[in-house]
């Protein structure tokens, strides 16, 4: 445990503190105006500290820090390690790499709008995070209805390209910047538009359109000004669907909880003009124990941070954590005025209250959702422990599974089910280390052997054992992996191999397999594991060979040695990728310049 005589040593200036535990593993991450006062705070009597904090504390066996010349670049420092360490004890928006965003690369010839994963530092614009996909969609589907931008991937660098047009030109969904087409001045204005639909400036505008409209039609060139007034017709429809819940006639984000019993959902309402255009629910997990405040507070640090459009004022239902420090760092990120308002009462208050019980409903939504889904998989596993004849039930599964090519670079997958449902912390990657050539059997062997090896050395990562284990496989894949738990002293571990074909499990001594009706969900959830081993395995195998193939690919380019290679990998995540990159993209990667950017372009094209 760490030594809180330490804390005097600690400066009394803003910064970040970083807490980690025996292992070295970040554990919080948090800010401070005074990191002694601050970091000291935590090491006064545990009946004095919230349950959360005083469960933490003694799992601190190191703390680090980071001085700030202010509290606002404290902040900005913590949400951003936050974000890439995602510790334990933070209240966290739940896998926000999971919510996507429409990327519209600005700076590129001709852009076209992108679903991406990640907000990189490229110079584009982004949109988002949508955590309701189906909105995001129906807005992108509308965007390319009034719109006729390209969809395609195409290098338009150097235009026009010798091939013809495609599809979506004929049927007037494009306008062909691939042949010179369009002009770049025109084609940015339509851009331009495009990013005032996204950011909520409908009427706005509409008022534009209608003012080229006129201008086209009084330079008698009718048939832009009709392709004009038939964006604005579009437009008009979209506007008249969406609700006016402000008289401001501004740009808000309205925000507000609900909290259920280990699940906390916050919505947020993004009303631009005056007029609700979209809503959002999220939820945040690491919750449990913490103050409504602290909840709140993390999420508007965490939701800001991601996303680049700031409105001019955020109503939030009731007080956060460091409000002028915030309202300072988005006036940063804005570069104009943002207002956070607590309101009591009057339109504002109504509206807070609205968002707060769509919150709610939401919430209640998922809980029951869940409840249902608990009890599927608890009917799961009570079918399946009558099936296989276990003493008690299988609350932790694991599954194993073997991927290579023709023998190469062959892996192994191990996936972890709780209570029936998917324990991702808890999977774990193999490199078949000790096998030559494609043999699944002696792989299985090796990996079933060190997997069970470190749990009996006392590896942390390793120490749960299963009740139930999964082979990928029939009776020779059984076989082997049993000679494995024999060797190890670990036959009682129960396990058995679960064949493609016929879907039939083969449990050793049986000659014949056991069959699970087909309608059972003790069927559905085997077969859920074991996809999911495939999955995991098959995706480690194609990030291993693609690393390869990168490597040999990337070997004869002048100023491309291993750091950069990585580095290419990692922006843009496979060879294909790198190919299809232009000459500002590659060079915006990390360790790369225009020269060495420029002599990957030349080796692809």
């Amino acid at each position: 445990m760490f030594n809180p005589e330490k804390i005097a040593e600690f400066p009394e200036k803003p910064g970040v503190y970083i807490m980690k535990d025996k292992r070295g593993r970040i554990i919080y991450i948090g800010k401070a105006v005074s990191l002694k006062n601050r970091v000291r705070s935590y090491f006064q009597s545990p009946k004095n500290l919230p349950v959360k904090v005083a469960s933490m504390v003694p799992k601190i066996e190191n703390i680090e820090y980071i001085v700030t010349d202010s509290e606002v670049e404290a902040l900005i420092l913590e949400c951003n390690l936050i974000k890439f360490n995602r510790p334990k004890y933070n209240i966290l928006l739940r896998d926000d790499k999971q919510y996507p965003y429409i990327k519209i690369a600005t700076s590129q010839p001709f852009p076209r709008l992108e679903v991406v994963r990640r907000v990189k530092k490229d110079g584009a614009r982004y949109f988002g995070p949508y955590a309701d996909v189906g909105a995001m969609r129906e807005a992108i589907d509308v965007i390319n209805k009034v719109f006729p931008i390209r969809s395609c991937k195409k290098d338009l660098s150097q235009v026009p390209l010798k091939e013809r047009p495609c599809l979506n030109y004929y049927i007037k969904r494009c306008l062909a910047p691939c042949q010179g087409s369009v002009e770049q001045e025109e084609y940015d204005e339509m851009i331009k538009n495009i990013i005032m639909f996204l950011e909520g400036k409908q009427e706005t505008l509409i008022k534009q359109l209608r003012e080229k409209m006129e201008e086209e039609a009084a330079k008698l060139d009718f048939e832009k000004a009709a392709i004009l007034r038939d964006q604005i017709s579009a437009l008009q429809k979209v506007l008249e669907e969406q609700k006016i819940v402000s008289t401001d006639m501004t740009d808000q984000d309205i925000i507000a909880m609900a909290r259920g019993i280990d699940t906390v959902c916050i919505q947020v309402f993004f009303v631009r003009e005056g007029k609700l255009v979209e809503r959002e629910p999220f939820i945040l997990s690491n919750t449990k124990g913490a103050e409504r405040k602290e909840v709140l507070t993390a999420f508007v640090k965490q939701f800001y941070n991601n996303t680049n459009f700031i409105p001019k004022e955020i109503i939030i239902e009731e007080e956060i954590e460091d409000k002028t420090t915030i309202q300072e760092w988005l006036y940063g990120k804005k570069g104009s005025k943002v207002y956070i308002s607590i309101p009591k009462r009057g339109e504002k208050k109504k509206l807070a209250e609205m968002v707060a019980e769509n919150a709610r409903i939401y919430l209640e939504q998922i809980e029951n959702k869940d409840e249902r889904e608990k009890l599927k998989n608890m009917q799961a596993l009570e079918e399946l422990q009558k099936y296989l004849g276990l003493k008690d039930i299988p609350h932790r599964i694991e599954a194993f599974d073997i991927s290579n090519t023709q023998g190469t670079e062959s892996v192994a997958s191990m996936v972890v089910f709780e209570e029936g449902q998917p324990k991702k912390e808890d999977y774990r990657k193999f490199k078949i280390k000790t096998v030559e050539g494609p043999n699944d059997f002696e792989s299985m062997r090796e990996v079933i052997f060190r997997r069970f090896k470190r749990a009996i050395l006392g590896d942390e990562k390793f120490n749960n054992l299963p009740d139930l284990l999964l082979i990928d496989g029939g009776k020779g894949q059984l076989r082997y992996a049993r000679e494995a738990l024999r060797e190890l002293g670990l036959e009682s571990i129960f396990t058995i191999g679960l064949a493609k074909e016929f879907e039939h499990i083969f449990v050793e001594g049986k000659e014949e397999p056991i069959v699970l009706p087909e309608d059972s969900e003790a069927l559905y959830l085997v077969q859920r594991v074991r996809d999911e081993a495939h999955r995991f395995a098959i995706t480690f195998h194609r990030s291993l060979r693609s690393k390869r193939n990168l490597k040999s690919a990337l070997d004869d380019i002048p100023g491309i040695g291993k750091a950069r290679r990585l580095a290419l990998f990692k922006t843009f995540g496979s060879l294909e990728g790198i190919r299809q990159a232009s000459v500002e993209e590659l060079a915006g990667a990390p360790g790369m310049n225009k020269k060495a950017a420029q002599a990957v372009y030349d080796h692809f094209h």
